[in-house]
């Protein structure tokens, strides 16, 4: 019998708790985080890091700075390892593209990212690219929009009577499943996947206002009232603003041809039907 393979999960948060089930059968699983010790923060609790098979780097960039160095420090300690992984996977975020004007973006979209957290995404993208290309290593990204589940809604944005744009002034937004971009995780770590840069959408075309009457509905509660953007900015909180300052509808016809991802709830309106809607407040 040949032995388990052994996989590193830096950052043990939501996405990569509901993946661990999927992955239990196939890897030997060992996590990075705070509670095992081990802090990406500081590079000297890496330094008992066991050499592992593949990674599924979960963990999002540092609140401030210009680059990710949480992934500097988890790459120089995986360096130190006897034996590289031959496979990472890294959870990273559609608002490397900035805004599009709604228009429809793949892949080949160069990066152009206007907020500070976007650009550490980029920065964690292209140390990630050229360390794996060096040791001629399978890198998978997976660029997600705003991950939704029962309890990852906007429903105390909603309470609070926060409002959205009108129609006129609205923004293209995007989403994906939280089960469903766990498999797209499991997905990728298998040995056949193919490597590359995938947007890990689901095929919801919808604007943000009609989000939250989704999920108003939904949860019953009142639909957010509409107003102009000339009047958001002291009206809507700087962190949802700044989603509402870019819009764009991504294309996952790569995820789907050529990663062969089949989605649970293809869009919004089937994972709504999933679960009950419980009061934990998420970015759209």
């Amino acid at each position: 019998m040949m032995p388990m393979k052994r996989l590193l999960i830096a950052g043990y948060g939501d996405i990569a708790r509901r993946a661990v089930p999927l992955l239990g059968a196939a890897f030997g699983i060992r996590v990075v985080s705070r509670a095992t010790g081990m802090d990406l923060d500081l590079p000297e609790t890496l330094a008992a890091l066991e050499p592992a098979d593949a990674v599924l780097h979960c963990a999002p960039p540092p609140p401030s700075g210009a680059a990710d160095t949480r992934t500097a420090n988890l790459l120089r300690a995986l360096e130190r390892g006897r034996i590289l992984p031959t496979r990472l996977v890294y959870i990273s975020t559609s608002g490397i593209y900035g805004d599009c004007g709604g228009t429809l973006v793949d892949e080949s979209r160069a990066p152009n990212p206007r907020s500070a957290r976007a650009r550490r995404r980029v920065d964690a993208e292209e140390q990630l690219a050229r360390w794996c290309g060096a040791r001629r290593m399978a890198l998978v990204v997976l660029r997600a929009p705003g991950i939704y589940a029962a309890d990852r809604l906007p429903l105390e944005r909603l309470r609070a009577g926060t409002p959205v744009l009108r129609e006129a002034d609205d923004v293209y937004t995007n989403h994906i499943h939280a089960d469903d971009l766990a498999a797209i995780c499991a997905r990728a770590l298998e040995d056949g996947a193919p490597a590359g840069v995938y947007n890990a959408a689901d095929d919801t075309r919808l604007k943000l206002g009609e989000w939250f009457d989704l999920v108003a509905d939904r949860a019953g509660l009142p639909r957010p009232r509409r107003i102009a953007r000339a009047e958001a900015a002291g009206r809507i909180a700087p962190e949802l603003l700044s989603f509402m300052d870019e819009s764009r509808r991504l294309d996952n016809s790569r995820l789907k041809h050529t990663l062969g991802v089949r989605l649970r709830y293809p869009t919004v309106r089937e994972g709504l039907m999933h679960g009950h809607p419980a009061g934990i407040d998420q970015p759209a």
